[in-house]
């Protein structure tokens, strides 16, 4: 019951007539998360099926919605909202866009991979497209000038529309080319060959020249066992992509008041800035602690200490400071974003896990701690808790 893959030989079928020989309950299959019921095996197909890096086709089969498509134990399978009667014919449909920007993807992470391997001699060993967009692994570190320089390339490659040709070598035709392959194939081998720039092995639809790419985009890199992973896009996904980044820029630039080719510098003076003012403030914080720190006397009652000025670390030093000049509790509160404090309370002469429970349930509040700190948060005004503690004294 082997499904023709009308893919193989007419990348550019968009639409095609073919008849349901088998529609299976899902539940027969396994359990998915994308709302497929069904899974419709045809005798001819246009949708090509996740393999190769790449993910699956989508569109419809007359009602059906295909979400997706998977080969099983040799069968083509359309994973879809709705069953189809069997005996039936369909007319399928791909959903164009989505098709046409994988071919542009994977044409060009070819030529991408064709041009590393013939420049520098490192092997893909890894690649994946998806809705994310393109990644390539290779067995080698790139430079970021060596990276500019396979764009380079590859669009002037782009440029000059060299043809995209697939053929099905015989074993003995395959034995005497030099393609690149990440498996061992020896029966129907599919060979995807970029004239003057690369031939490679390869299942999936692909454009028919590299005019047809667009453009390639290589975005960024990062270190990955020992060589690199490649991020990318091409086509029409790059062209999305760049006006996103334009936009940004755009909206940066306006926010700083900046010609849009000075936005990078702009921010990084910016962040210098901030990051003086941060020093800044750091020692003005400090000195203010410092101050407060200063002004504490000694008492053999509690030290209450309401502050608006310091932060949840600054209050936390300033009650540490405070428990050797006090004679039983010192608490710090500071406003909450909320309705009521956030506090931290320490002693050396009261066990304060003990007290945390009537001092939270009298100030309907929530924290706890040691028997030395106790830290958390109170709904209750200034007047409520220094009345607690005038009542605790």
């Amino acid at each position: 019951m082997l499904t023709e893959k009308l893919f193989e030989t007419n990348s550019y079928m968009r639409e095609f007539r073919a008849r349901v020989l088998q529609c299976i309950p899902l539940e027969n299959i396994k359990k998915r998360e994308d709302g497929a019921a069904y899974g419709i095996i045809l005798d001819k197909t246009a949708f090509f099926p996740e393999g190769g890096g790449q993910t699956a086709d989508i569109g419809n089969l007359g009602c059906a919605q295909v979400l997706d498509v998977q080969e099983v134990n040799g069968e083509i399978l359309h994973y879809t909202d709705v069953p189809l009667p069997e005996h039936s014919e369909v007319i399928g449909s791909l959903n164009w866009e989505q098709r046409l920007c994988k071919m542009q993807n994977h044409t060009g992470e070819h030529l991408v991979s064709g041009i590393v391997h013939q420049q520098f001699g490192y092997n893909n060993v890894g690649f994946h497209l998806g809705k994310d967009g393109v990644t390539v692994d290779f067995d080698g570190v790139l430079t970021e000038d060596e990276l500019r320089f396979v764009e380079y390339i590859a669009n002037r490659v782009i440029a000059l529309n060299k043809a995209v040709t697939v053929s099905y070598p015989t074993p003995e035709e395959a034995a005497a080319l030099d393609y690149r392959s990440k498996l061992d194939i020896t029966e129907n081998l599919r060979i995807v060959t970029i004239d003057g720039w690369d031939i490679c092995a390869c299942c999936a639809p692909h454009v028919n020249a590299t005019g047809e790419i667009g453009a390639v985009k290589l975005l960024d890199a990062e270190n990955w066992k020992g060589g690199i992973r490649l991020h990318m896009l091409c086509g029409l996904d790059a062209v999305s992509d760049y006006q996103k980044r334009c936009e940004n820029t755009v909206r940066i630039s306006n926010l700083l008041s900046v010609p849009q080719l000075e936005a990078a510098n702009a921010v990084e003076r910016l962040m210098n800035q901030m990051q003086a003012d941060r020093e800044e403030i750091g020692r003005l914080r400090r000195a203010l602690l410092e101050s407060k720190i200063a002004a504490l006397r000694p008492t053999d009652r509690h030290l209450v200490l309401f502050d608006a000025e310091l932060d949840a670390n600054g209050i936390r030093n300033l009650v540490n400071a405070g428990i050797p000049l006090c004679g039983g509790i010192c608490a710090g509160f500071l406003r909450n974003d909320s309705d009521g404090y956030r506090y931290v309370i320490g002693s050396t002469q009261i066990p304060l896990r003990a007290f945390a429970k009537d001092f939270n349930a009298m100030l309907n509040g929530r924290g706890g701690g040691s028997d030395a700190m106790i830290q958390g948060t109170v709904h209750a005004s200034r007047a409520q808790i220094e009345s607690f503690f005038d009542t605790e004294c």
